[in-house]
């Protein structure tokens, strides 16, 4: 799991509501966006778009440093072009598109009223709904983008109409959007402590829960025990679901947990995590910003502690 290290210092930077166990998605659209795979009547309704360059998104800049995605004619003034590469979906009666933009066409200098910036600084700057969506745009575009041919034969993919997949023009082999799950947890001994672990790659005294990707052929539960062993030694069970969060950096599904602690001393795998222990609510180390999921679960086990 080494690649993980790189992926999780990004992830505890972002956001996250959780609604407690189980009870909602954390980080999910409550609006219930509606992806769409064929295009719509551009006629119909309102048209908002994603001008995606490299890693970074461009936004318009509202009062109070406030910003929103694009509408059609400030999103072709920038492009130079029609805008509308791939349809994302809808919320209510607005259909959002997204588009890239080659790298270099846009300095951050020349955009005036715009602001150009990768997800995690525009987080908190444009509406949760709308940062899923560009959390969105950019997957989709790196996907299409990296499946531009067929990885068995080589020979050039298409689009699928009414479906988010490519397929090979010569054999037919299907590509599909690429969602890596990693599960996070919580783990929790009866004695009112919470056992949280220090990463290496972090160059600050944080200390957060545990995570790692799903492997093939487990189940979610499998992961937890599995990771946490790992990398702390220790068995866990009662392992039971929290919330979860989408995370485009660059295709993260993180799934929430809280498991029991069963038996074992904790002994830490020195690769990922360097030092791992058991605190008490009264005397926590630094834990990470309150928009991680990460974050809620810790916050969710000293609510259950009072």
């Amino acid at each position: 799991m080494h690649e993980f290290r790189d992926v999780l210092l990004r992830y505890l930077v972002g956001s996250c509501k959780s609604d407690g166990f189980g009870r909602s998605a954390s980080g999910m659209l409550a609006s219930m966006f509606e992806p769409l795979h064929a295009n719509p009547d551009r006629t119909v309704g309102e048209h908002r778009h994603i001008l995606v360059t490299g890693s970074r998104v461009i936004v318009r800049v509202e009062v109070a440093g406030s910003a929103r995605t694009l509408g059609d004619v400030e999103a072709e003034s920038i492009l130079g072009r029609e805008p509308g590469d791939l349809i994302l979906g809808r919320l209510g009666s607005v259909y959002y598109w997204a588009s890239r933009l080659a790298e270099g066409q846009m300095e951050s200098s020349s955009l005036d009223d715009h602001r150009l910036g990768d997800l995690r600084s525009l987080h908190g700057v444009l509406s949760d709904d709308e940062w899923n969506i560009a959390g969105r745009a950019t997957q989709m575009l790196e996907w299409q983008r990296d499946h531009q041919f067929c990885g068995r034969c080589g020979r050039a993919n298409e689009a699928v109409r009414n479906t988010r997949a490519m397929r090979c023009s010569a054999d037919g082999t299907m590509a599909f959007p690429r969602l890596s799950p990693a599960v996070i947890v919580l783990i929790e001994r009866s004695d009112g402590c919470c056992l949280l672990g220090r990463n290496r790659g972090w160059d600050i005294p944080m200390y957060s829960t545990l995570a790692g990707f799903v492997e093939p052929g487990e189940t979610l539960e499998d992961t937890v025990r599995r990771e946490v062993f790992e990398e702390v030694g220790v068995r866990v069970d009662n392992i039971r679901y929290f919330g979860s969060q989408p995370w485009p950096f660059p295709n993260s599904l993180m799934l929430g947990f809280v498991a029991e602690w069963v038996e074992g001393e904790i002994t830490v795998d020195g690769d990922e995590v360097i030092d791992a222990q058991w605190f008490r609510p009264d005397d926590l180390p630094m834990i990470p910003p309150p928009m991680s999921i990460a974050r809620q679960l810790i916050d969710d086990w000293l609510d259950r502690q009072t």
